[in-house]
């Protein structure tokens, strides 16, 4: 019978052997993993910037728009068959988690498919979302298709954040970022791969716009509590971030925290969620999200084939060599990781890692497997 935790306190939890690790092996990762902490300041508000994002922009582009909080220490969990087989830090802890918000717009964007809210990812987003967003003959291309893929090469600006603050951006190992900022001439929408945290805002907010009813309402009521997730997260606005839809202010969240607010939320609900996607969308006989969503988010992209809808890939097994190609992840700076391998019946969530210790942590996980 396949397991899910009822409740945080009743999870169970598997003995390493049992569970089909080598023992020694897998404490030696955990072991890894609590001596990589992130070398970020604690406090990002009294530090001004986030490393890597707001760290390389220019007043007003730098400037703040919501709640930070400070950081905590690094966490993880690791679940074979839903059971916790490992585990550090303070995972109940409620913290940042930066652009793992954009794997939960996915989420999203499955349950308006299968609502009927958005007919088909390749619909144009302007045909549902009114006003100046997608009104212009560049933007009235971009489908949905492109926002989730981020290959949207929308044009505008967003809660006073323009598209050109993330043109040049690059993510991953060995990043330059020198030229982030910079000018860079559009491409057809959908011909593009880049990644712009202005342009996963204006998914949200077409997203806003379909379920006509705030996202983090939209989530708590279709998935968090579903799963048993606390009550404790938080996905937080801007404070400019506000519309109106059918005579009511509501906010639109972003899918990052590159300018602050943003989900928070604990190692342990990241690990219900991930549990989730695991089971194909279905927690304990209960079908959340619409049949084959979950083949359609882990589908790579025509222009980057690593990517799926706002899902890092691990296709060729370029990006963790050690593990299956059908493995799967959400990730945010700093660094958080929802690791997901259907092969081995595996979820990883890991928070505050040095960037630079993340494969290494999912090759002895993967690789403590006896």
């Amino acid at each position: 019978m396949v397991y899910f935790p009822a409740t945080d306190e009743a999870w169970e939890r598997a003995a390493a052997a049992a569970s089909g690790f080598d023992e020694g092996r897998l404490a030696a990762a955990l072991a890894f993993a609590r001596a990589h902490e992130t070398s970020w300041p604690r406090d990002l508000e009294k530090a001004g910037n986030v490393p890597g994002l707001s760290q390389f922009e220019k007043p007003p582009w730098n400037e703040a728009l919501g709640p930070f909080k400070p950081c905590g220490g690094a966490s993880g969990l690791v679940l074979r068959g839903g059971r916790m087989v490992g585990r550090w830090g303070d995972v109940e802890r409620v913290d940042m988690t930066f652009s793992i918000a954009k794997s939960y717009l996915a989420v999203l964007a499955g349950l308006a498919v299968g609502d009927g809210l958005i007919g088909d990812v390749d619909d144009a987003v302007g045909e549902s979302v009114p006003g100046e967003t997608f009104a212009s003959e560049h933007n009235r291309a971009i489908t949905w298709r492109h926002l989730l893929t981020q290959t949207s090469e929308w044009e505008g600006t967003l809660w006073d954040k323009p598209d050109l603050v993330d043109r040049h951006r690059q993510v991953g190992p060995g990043s330059d970022n020198s030229r982030k900022g910079e000018h860079r001439d559009l491409r057809p929408p959908g011909t593009y791969w880049e990644y712009n945290d202005v342009r996963v805002n204006v998914l949200a907010l077409a997203l806003l716009h379909v379920f006509r009813r705030p996202l983090p309402e939209v989530l708590k009521h279709r998935i968090m509590d579903p799963i048993g997730a606390s009550g404790d997260w938080r996905w937080h606005g801007y404070r400019n971030s506000f519309v109106e839809i059918d005579g009511e202010q509501m906010q639109s969240v972003p899918g990052g925290t590159h300018w602050g607010g943003g989900m928070q939320i604990s190692t342990l609900d990241h690990a219900r969620f991930g549990l989730l996607l695991l089971r194909g969308g279905v927690w304990a006989g209960r079908r959340l999200l619409p049949g084959g969503w979950i083949d359609a988010l882990r589908a790579p992209s025509s222009v980057n084939s690593g990517y799926g809808y706002l899902w890092w890939l691990n296709t060729g097994r370029r990006t963790w060599p050690a593990a299956p190609e059908a493995t799967y992840s959400a990730s945010g700076a700093g660094n958080h990781l929802i690791c997901i391998d259907p092969d081995h019946d595996l979820v990883l969530v890991a928070r505050w890692i040095d960037k630079d210790a993340v494969a290494g942590l999912v090759t002895q996980i993967i690789e403590a497997l006896a």
